[in-house]
Formats: structure tokens, sequence, C-alpha cells
């Protein structure tokens, strides 16, 4: 089986339960907790299937952590990113570039995240 480039993708913030609710909301989805054997992590998980595609990821809170400003930008998923644009302020964070063509491979927005996190989001329409 061939296997996305992208098998992972960890979002590291400093206040897990802000961010949680920015993902949540903006995305109109649950995250769940992760157990994982390593004592002072904390991690959330976007729902998860196997055998589709795109690649399962998490939000991860650890002390003297990095958090927000990095350089990971993981692009979402979306029918028309404008729909989860619009939730990014409300939520607490800030759309950097609005909904923009990007010609045959459709349409991204830019955004913050509560976090301080850049993230994108892609949509054919």
């Amino acid at each position: 089986m061939k296997n996305n480039p992208v098998g992972w993708f960890e979002i590291y913030v400093q206040d897990l339960g802000r961010a949680k609710r920015f993902y949540e909301r903006v995305f109109k989805t649950d995250l769940t907790p992760l157990e994982t054997p390593v004592p002072g992590i904390e991690m959330l998980t976007f729902p998860m299937e196997r055998d589709v595609c795109g690649a399962p990821g998490a939000l991860v809170r650890m002390a003297d952590g990095p958090g927000g400003g990095n350089a990971v930008l993981v692009y979402f998923n979306c029918e028309d990113c404008a729909a989860e644009e619009s939730r990014v302020a409300e939520e607490g964070g800030k759309v950097e570039k609005p909904k923009m063509s990007i010609g045959e491979y459709g349409f991204i927005s830019l955004v913050r995240d509560s976090e301080g996190n850049m993230i994108g989001l892609h949509s054919m329409e």
C-alpha cells in the first residue's frame, strides 16, 4: 500500500482547552484525548479513520513545549474554506490571507489559531 507523504501532524499549543475550543468550533468536529506513555504530555486527536484520504493528527501540550508562531503549516481539507474562515475570528484566531484562488488546485485561506499557529484551509470550491 502506498502512503501519503504526511503520515501525522502535531500542532503544539500552550492552552489546550482554548485550542480545543478553537478547532472544534471552527471545524465543527470533536477532538478526543489520546493516551500517551510520556508524563507531562497531553494530546487531543482530530477524528481519524483508516483507509481514507488525509493525515491524522493531534493538538499537543507539554511543559515548556513550543506553541504559536512555528514554521509548520498544516492544510485542513474543507468543502468551502470560506465557511471555516468565517468562524476563525470569533474563536480567537485571525485571518491572515482570506480565501484566494490557487488556479486548478482550488482555493486556500491562511489563518492563525487561538495559539498563534498559522494553518491553511483548502477547498476545491
